[in-house]
């Protein structure tokens, strides 16, 4: 069973991994995205992409400027974005709507570059990221359970990398993994959890 400290029960009676009850944002996230199995490309490219702004930041940050980086990066549609030049990031680097930081918003852009090509050779993000899907997955019995880095999310990194993604270490990999349910790290007894599986026997990977 778990800790005591691993889940927290919600006003509505809803035990949830104890970071998803902590804040209003949190709930709504840990609630109905986090874990939550997706093929979508759109939302692949935007799940990696905040993955890379958060490194060495809160992710409480991140998704309270999350429609800041929607507007300033065309809602990561990967063809426009790919199209941004030096004025744009410029542009990006005076907007407070999203964390102002040179690196990562050209690795943005340059990640969007990689996935438009990968669009234009038949190839889609989707397909790329859950062929790394781990064949079984245990439940986590509570926090200490919970990976920061695996195998898994070495392999995906290295592989992202080989095709010219940038700013998708194996943290960042394994965080954009859990965030879009290839690994399901819903602590054991997490209301989620379960949901995320019914989710995931009902999509098609691409």
């Amino acid at each position: 069973m778990p800790n005591s400290g691993d889940l927290s029960m919600g006003d509505d009676g809803e035990l949830r991994c104890w970071w998803g009850a902590s804040t209003p944002d949190y709930i709504r996230y840990h609630d109905e995205e986090w874990g939550r199995p997706t093929v979508d490309e759109r939302t692949l490219f935007e799940k990696i992409c905040l993955e890379g702004f958060q490194s060495g930041l809160s992710w409480i940050t991140i998704l309270r400027k999350r429609e800041g980086f929607r507007k300033a990066f065309a809602n990561f549609d990967a063809a426009t974005v790919g199209e941004f030049d030096d004025v744009d990031v410029e542009r990006l680097l005076a907007d407070a709507g999203i964390v102002r930081h040179r690196g990562k918003i050209e690795a943005t852009i340059n990640n969007a570059r990689v996935l438009t090509g990968m669009h234009k050779n038949d190839e889609s993000l989707g397909s790329l990221l859950w062929s790394f899907e781990p064949s079984a997955q245990s439940a986590p019995a509570g926090n200490a359970d919970v990976a920061a880095v695996t195998d898994g999310s070495k392999a995906l990194a290295k592989e992202l990398k080989k095709r010219g993604f940038k700013f998708v270490g194996p943290t960042t990999a394994y965080a954009a993994m859990q965030a879009m349910g290839v690994v399901n790290d819903h602590i054991d007894g997490c209301w989620v959890r379960q949901a995320c599986l019914e989710d995931r026997a009902n999509i098609t990977i691409p």
